[in-house]
């Protein structure tokens, strides 16, 4: 933990911000319980300005083609602010606001302010990103890694995922949508699904919490291939999205987006 962490608190529950370390959310303990998977590259960071893989780190502008580093091979993945540090905007006991400029490598130059506002039942965060030139393609999202057990007491079984997607996109070999849309799969996941009026993904931890995922966006990715943690990940467009739903910032409208996450004990 770093002396420039920013702890919120409100009731049981407490949030750790850890601005000089992509700008994530560190932890969250509710009634002394971490529910986040700790380590410097987990917690919950932001994906900006794009979503999980972007084709051979290419995507169009106009007619220009703009290249992005290939941190995933042969891919670029999840944005470049969660390897950046953050600045402090404002604090106060339960709430933090951060900024981020947007340099090289993204081609754009811009800012993205990132909200963190704890409640004694609920996280919320919300994102925008604006442009202090041209208009650029961008995504928003957030890359929550939930311990898969809470460990400890008599009842530490392992989290349940439950939602109803109104379809799953089809994966390609290389892990990015094909473009075809399927019935929602059985899991396990490292997969995009479509919720059309929000999201909505329940985590039940049984006989000790359920915490519901929601955003008023309608792509989510769920990642549950890892023996540690789950991913529920809301996001305002598919993998690849730059490319086949980009979402516009211009001078006079920014990118935003949000997501809460609530809970309550069982």
């Amino acid at each position: 933990m770093s002396n420039d962490d920013i702890t919120l608190a409100a009731g049981d529950a407490e949030v750790t911000v850890q601005p000089e370390n992509g700008g994530r959310v560190g932890g969250l303990r509710v009634g002394g319980v971490e529910l986040l998977r700790q380590g410097d590259k987990f917690g919950c960071f932001p994906m900006v300005p794009w979503c999980g893989r972007t084709r051979d780190g290419r995507f169009l502008d106009g007619g220009t083609v703009r290249q992005l580093p290939l941190n995933a091979g042969p891919h670029a993945i999840h944005g470049t602010v969660r390897d950046g540090a953050w600045r402090v905007a404002h604090t106060s006991a339960d709430q933090a606001v951060i900024t981020y400029d947007l340099v090289e490598p993204w081609p754009y130059p811009g800012r993205v302010t990132q909200v963190v506002a704890l409640t004694p039942d609920a996280l919320t965060l919300t994102m925008s990103v604006e442009t202090y030139g041209d208009s650029f393609p961008a995504q928003i999202g957030w890359h929550p890694w939930f311990n898969r057990s809470l460990g400890g007491g008599d009842a530490p079984g392992e989290v349940q995922v439950a939602f109803t997607p109104a379809w799953q996109e089809e994966r390609g070999d290389d892990h990015l949508p094909t473009g075809k849309r399927l019935d929602p799969q059985p899991g396990p996941w490292d997969d995009c699904f479509g919720m059309p009026g929000g999201v909505d993904v329940t985590l039940t931890w049984p006989q000790r919490l359920e915490l519901k995922v929601t955003s008023p966006e309608e792509w989510v990715v769920v990642y549950d291939e890892q023996e540690a943690a789950v991913c529920v990940e809301p996001q305002t467009g598919p993998p690849n999205g730059l490319n086949t739903l980009p979402r516009l910032v211009t001078p006079i409208e920014p990118l935003e987006a949000s997501t809460t996450w609530s809970w309550r004990s069982l």
